[in-house]
């Protein structure tokens, strides 16, 4: 019995080390200067708590290898204190998928959310609860947490990350009685709400085959085949017109533009001149607000060339 028992706990362990959570969130929170000091630290307790909420919870059905995770940053800045324990401020979201054959990450979210505004007492743990809204700090931390594991499967399979933009929009529809602001859409064309909204509408089914067909279909074969990698990536982009011509202030649109408008300009830096010039007449159409990045790709060589293609690495 010992000895089945010894066993049992060799393989519980070596599963342990083996299998992990699914992400790795790298939280970071900047308390204004002019705040307490009792107030910055309390909110360095707030840094910890929203890591250990994050990183030790269960978000998927799916077992994870450590170096598998889904990585992620999220980086608050507290910029007021409302009341006792009631801060507000911005939130940048920041998420790279891993590019495969290559030791680059490709950029697919970095937005500043202007709409934070929760409360958070030190001595409490945080709480969620997907039936629902129990707390905006943890609604927001669970909000984005299933938008980027749903935006990092939606790049390995078509459609893959639906279950998870469910999940995220589930929060959304939860939070409609809340007083604080992001999760209604009368408040903006550009919050929470349309996030999760646009990502599930069937009219942007286009915006889902972009995801995969640029990652899996573009840049994971640019390693291999330069040429017929930056083939995909163009075909994505131009069928980024589409969703583009449905809605020319569509959030999903600035979003990708936002996240990969410097990624772009280095792709086609070694292009042929003729692929240059189609691309970047292109992304001028599209992606007008991006126009000093792309002017870029009309320059015949660059300082900053990617090697075999690929952009350069972190």
């Amino acid at each position: 019995m010992i000895r089945l028992l010894l066993t049992l706990s060799i393989l519980l362990t070596s599963f342990s080390v083996l299998y992990s959570q699914e992400v790795l969130c790298n939280i970071r929170v900047m308390p204004k200067n002019d705040l307490p000091i009792s107030d910055r630290q309390k909110l360095q307790t707030l840094q910890k708590s929203a890591r250990e909420f994050i990183n030790n919870r269960k978000w998927t059905n799916e077992l994870f290898k450590d170096e598998e995770r889904i990585e992620f940053n999220l980086s608050f800045n507290i910029l007021e204190k409302v009341s006792t324990d009631r801060y507000a401020g911005t939130l940048q979201v920041q998420f790279s998928r891993p590019v495969f054959n290559s030791s680059y990450y490709s950029p697919l979210l970095n937005y500043l959310d202007k709409e934070i505004e929760f409360d958070f007492i030190d001595t409490q743990p945080l709480d969620f609860n997907e039936n629902t809204h129990t707390s905006n700090l943890s609604a927001i931390l669970s909000f984005y947490t299933y938008i980027i594991i749903g935006l990092d499967y939606s790049t390995f399979s078509y459609n893959g990350g639906n279950m998870y933009f469910q999940k995220a929009k589930k929060i959304v529809e939860n939070a409609q009685s809340a007083t604080e602001n992001g999760w209604k859409a009368f408040e903006s064309n550009k919050n929470r709400y349309w996030l999760a909204e646009e990502l599930l509408d069937a009219k942007y089914s286009t915006f889902q085959s972009v995801l995969y067909s640029y990652h899996r279909s573009g840049l994971d074969l640019m390693h291999d085949d330069n040429e017929k990698g930056r083939g995909f990536v163009t075909e994505s982009i131009e069928n980024m017109r589409k969703v583009k011509q449905l809605n020319p202030t569509a959030f999903i649109l600035q979003l990708f533009f936002n996240a990969k408008a410097d990624e772009i300009a280095s792709i086609y830096s070694n292009a042929f001149q003729d692929e240059k010039n189609r691309v970047y007449k292109l992304l001028t159409q599209i992606d007008p607000a991006n126009i000093n990045k792309y002017n870029k790709i009309k320059e015949q060589s660059s300082n900053n060339a990617p090697i075999n293609g690929m952009p350069n690495s972190k």
